[in-house]
């Protein structure tokens, strides 16, 4: 197998978006068997100033599919984040990773020199896939998706290494 920017994204985004997954009936049924609200911990933070769990895996799920889709030279889908419930979030995970499953290898062909351009709030980002890839995309889609997992132990739910790593394997 070759390594390509697809196979570093693609794969990589699907295995961790279904540990997510796992990871949130894991907190799901914790809630339920300490008769604990759902929207407590949807809605629980590490700090004041971070966005809640929700939110978290919102972003994990733009950062991906936003990746695949520029990267491939496809259109970035758009998500409403109205996600209220564990059945949303759940819903959000399998429509991110339905659309990184119909990314081919062939179309990520060239991506690693392919110009991505970033439109933030005031200002345009160029640059290389590759660079985007490793130092855009992953470090961001990381790092939600372990702040996620990082709320739910901070708030009780037992989870540990191997949740978030391997999820139901």
């Amino acid at each position: 197998m070759t390594f390509s920017i697809h196979t570093a994204s693609v794969p990589v985004f699907v295995h961790m978006l279904g540990n997510l997954s796992v990871i949130l009936e894991k907190a799901e049924a914790w809630a339920k068997e300490r008769n604990v609200k759902p929207e407590v911990l949807l809605q629980a933070r590490l700090a004041p100033d971070m966005l809640p769990l929700s939110a978290q895996i919102q972003i994990a799920t733009d950062h991906a599919k936003g990746a695949a889709a520029r990267l491939s030279g496809a259109d970035v889908p758009s998500f409403p984040d109205d996600e209220k419930s564990f059945a949303d979030l759940q819903a959000r995970l399998q429509k991110t990773i339905d659309f990184l499953n119909t990314t081919r290898a062939e179309q990520f062909e060239g991506a690693e020199d392919r110009e991505v351009v970033l439109k933030l709030r005031d200002t345009e980002m160029k640059m290389p896939g590759s660079q985007y890839l490793l130092n855009m995309a992953l470090p961001n889609f990381y790092f939600h998706a372990t702040t996620a997992y990082d709320i739910l132990r901070h708030n009780g739910v037992p989870l540990g290494k191997r949740d978030f790593l391997a999820g139901r394997r």
